[in-house]
Formats: structure tokens, C-alpha cells, sequence
């Protein structure tokens, strides 16, 4: 088949429930969504374990691409084409980017990515630049093609705005991710105009600013992004399963370093326990390989690794309470104790948990995890910081809400028939507001 001009003969289309169609007319983005790398992200959920909560949460790391990629498709032929300050050359290179940027998530994402020290991000540019398909199909746009992806999505392009599209804090990801997992997740939460939101989009030198016209949209946008937080993404349930996954992953490394010997071996996770992850390993990690070994180990002569797992495959989960460590310190050592006494290991059993979110800040020089702001532009074409403009922004803005949850095995506490004593002074404590 003949591609001229590096397009397809044909247009080819996704059908997509949050944008309708996915359209790809470039072979490049075509060849890149047929590596295995690239297909290896459909057996990697979008949502973690937020499926053991909103039955619906099934969509994967796959979907969410493909949407990031569309927006920025559109934005590029539709909204910046043929203005001066986009240049067009960029456009295969934005367009990789976005399709690429979530290549390097392991199973869980983020749980597995705290168990193991490990970066996302880090592994996304080293697929781009390794010895990968992922790798050959860039390279048929040039040696330093693949290097140039992998800049976007380390933020160090030399192009800001190229970089803003994909990063920053009205980009294509987070158009996409709240869209999509509120419809997954049937939640309202996440719905915002982002019809509107493209069509008052404009390039700058280093950025993407809003028209001013389009202010009401983009309030509405991180308004949805803030409750998408606080009533999805850190809702306590999901929470509860990710601390026990993490706990599960921890035992079973645990269990390694100390030469017990494994009905079911975690040969997936010798080159992680051992510190050698390569490429290759991590690329064959995802989370059918997960759940496989956790059905597996439920047989295990380990009391902990084995109840751990049924309680992740069989969804009997933490129990939480509120709990302020802040203003808790004494209960929680109190709690340690108790659990020791009664024979539960506080380690795996006795989980704070801590979840935070900033959903929007202006502009901090010099600090760690610089933010810049959203920029309205003015009709004289001045432009305007989005919090000195809309005092529903500013009411939020630089303003982070952290949440404290204490989990525990209720179903444990509850049996302690020979212990009764040590059982009401845990449920005593748990019961009192801070």
C-alpha cells in the first residue's frame, strides 16, 4: 500500500464514546498505535483500582491516549491552523506526544509506582528512546525525532507551547481524563464545555492563553476538576483497595528478601525486588500479570500475603475513619500497641493514608513544581492571570485540601471473641472525632 505524503489511503476512525471519532489520516500515528508497546497500554486500567468502587471504571490507559491525542489533533487542524504563532512544522511532533505520553504507566500506575521507586515518566522517554517499536516507527521522521518527544513529555521541549498543549494546566490530558472518567464512572462531576473551551483556545509565544470570552468555561473546567478529585479519584474506597494492593506488594517483596519460598515464585518481579528493572521487564508487567499472581498466592502458607489477596480479588476491603495525625499522634501509637497485643501486624493492617490536591495555582517562581497559570487574553490583547479575573478561580486558587483516612480490618477486630478487652479499647479509640 502507498502512503504519499505520510498519510493513510484511507482515513481510519475509532468510534469513541466521549469524542465521537478518533480520526488518523498520518501512517506515523497509525504504525505508532500498532506497537506492541502502545497496545500493551489496553491491559492497563486508567483508574486503578477505582474499578472496586464505580463498576464502570474499566477503561484503560489505551482510551485515554487515543482522546489526548484527538484533542490536540483538533486544536492543531482546527483551532491553531494557519495562525501566525502556531508553526505547523510542530504538528507531527505534538501529535506524538500526546499519543505517547502515558507509554511508560505500570500496572496500578501509581500504587506500583510507589511500592517500587519507579517514574512513569521515566520509563514513557526511555520506550521513546530505547530499543522498541515505539522507537523504529519515530525514527522514520529523523535521528532526533524520538529525542524530541521525549523533551514534550519531560517538559524541557524548546517550544513552551508545544510542551503547554500536552502539560500545564489546561491541557489535552486533563480535558480528556475528566470527560472520560466521569462517563466510565457515571458521575456529572467531570463535565465541562470543551466545544467552548476550543474554540476560544489561542497560541502565544510560550503557551496557550483563553479569550476572555471563554472565562466562564475554563471556571467551569477546574471546577469539575476539583470535584472529579475530591468524589472519584481520592474517593475512600478506592483508597482502601490501593492500600491494600500496596500492602500486598510490599509482603511479597518482603517475603523474597527474606528466602521464603513461594508456592507460585514472582518471577515477574525478581529484576523490581532486585533493583535491575529493565525495558524489556517493565513491559512485560501489566495488570492481567498482576491479578494472575495475586489469585495465585491466596494459596500461600503466608497468613498475611494469603488474606491480603483475598480481600483484593474477593473486594473485602478496609474499613476508615477519619483521623488527623496532626491532632491523632497518641491514639496512633496507642493503636500500634494494641494491634501488636492482639496479634495483628500494624504494618499491613493499620494503613494512614493521606490524599492532596491543589486544583489550581497562579504563578510561584522558584518552587518546587512550578505551575504556570492560565492566561486570559484581553480584547486590547493584553493578558490577564485567570484569578485576577474570575473570583470564583480566586477563591481556590494556591488553596490545597489534604484528607486523612485510618484503615483498618474491621472484620478481624470484630472477631476477637478471646480478646475482648484489647477489641473494645481498639474500637473505643477508632470511635472518637478528633
Amino acid at each position: 500500500m502507498s502512503y504519499p505524503n505520510g498519510k493513510l489511503s484511507e482515513e481510519k476512525v475509532f468510534k469513541d464514546p466521549v469524542h465521537r471519532y478518533i480520526h488518523v489520516r498520518d501512517k506515523l500515528i497509525w504504525d505508532l498505535i500498532g506497537t506492541p508497546e502502545f497496545q500493551r497500554l489496553r491491559r492497563i486500567r486508567q483508574l486503578g483500582t477505582t474499578y472496586l468502587t464505580f463498576h464502570g471504571a474499566e477503561h484503560s490507559r489505551f482510551n485515554h491516549s487515543l482522546g489526548v491525542y484527538e484533542i490536540i489533533r483538533r486544536i492543531i487542524d482546527d483551532v491553531f491552523y494557519e495562525r501566525p504563532q502556531w508553526d505547523q512544522n510542530e504538528r507531527l511532533l505534538s501529535l506524538c506526544a500526546a499519543l505517547l505520553h502515558d507509554l511508560g504507566h505500570g500496572p496500578f500506575s501509581h500504587a506500583f509506582e510507589k511500592v517500587f521507586h519507579l517514574d512513569h515518566e521515566e520509563f514513557t522517554r526511555a520506550i521513546i528512546l530505547g530499543n522498541t517499536g515505539i522507537n523504529k516507527v519515530l525514527l522514520q521522521m529523523g535521528a532526533d525525532f524520538p529525542k524530541k518527544v521525549a523533551e514534550v513529555i519531560a517538559k524541557t521541549y524548546e517550544n513552551k507551547l508545544v510542551v503547554s498543549l500536552i502539560s500545564s494546566q489546561i491541557d489535552a490530558d486533563r480535558m480528556d481524563y475528566l470527560q472520560r472518567d466521569a462517563y466510565f464512572t457515571g458521575v456529572s462531576y467531570g463535565h465541562f464545555d470543551m466545544e467552548r473551551i476550543l474554540r476560544v483556545m489561542r497560541p502565544r509565544e510560550d503557551q496557550v492563553v483563553i479569550k476572555k470570552s471563554g472565562m466562564h468555561a475554563v471556571e467551569d473546567y477546574i471546577m469539575s476538576r476539583y470535584q472529579m478529585y475530591w468524589q472519584v479519584y481520592f474517593h475512600p474506597v478506592s483508597r482502601s483497595a490501593e492500600v491494600i494492593l500496596t500492602k500486598i506488594l510490599h509482603r511479597a517483596k518482603h517475603l523474597y528478601k527474606d528466602g521464603y519460598l513461594f508456592k507460585t515464585e514472582p518471577k515477574h518481579f525478581y529484576s523490581l525486588y532486585n533493583d535491575q528493572i529493565t525495558v524489556e521487564d517493565y513491559l512485560k508487567l501489566d495488570e492481567s500479570i498482576i491479578l494472575y499472581y495475586f489469585q495465585a498466592w491466596m494459596e500461600e502458607e503466608d497468613t498475611v500475603l494469603s488474606d491480603l489477596c483475598h480481600r483484593f480479588v474477593d473486594r473485602n476491603l478496609f474499613q476508615y475513619v477519619e483521623f488527623n495525625p496532626h491532632l491523632q499522634m497518641q491514639q496512633w501509637l496507642e493503636l500500634i500497641q494494641l494491634f501488636k497485643k492482639a496479634g495483628i501486624d500494624p504494618d499491613y493492617y493499620l494503613v494512614l493514608d493521606s490524599s492532596s490536591d491543589l486544583p489550581y495555582d497562579f504563578y510561584r517562581p522558584g518552587e518546587e513544581e512550578e505551575r504556570l497559570p492560565i492566561h486570559l487574553q484581553m480584547p486590547n490583547g493584553e493578558l490577564r492571570e485567570l484569578s485576577r479575573e474570575s473570583e470564583i478561580v480566586e477563591a481556590i486558587s494556591g488553596k490545597r485540601r489534604t484528607d486523612h483516612k485510618l484503615y483498618f480490618p474491621q472484620d478481624i477486630i470484630e472477631d476477637f471473641s478471646s480478646k475482648r478487652k484489647v477489641k473494645e479499647q481498639i474500637l473505643e479509640i477508632l470511635k472518637k472525632p478528633y
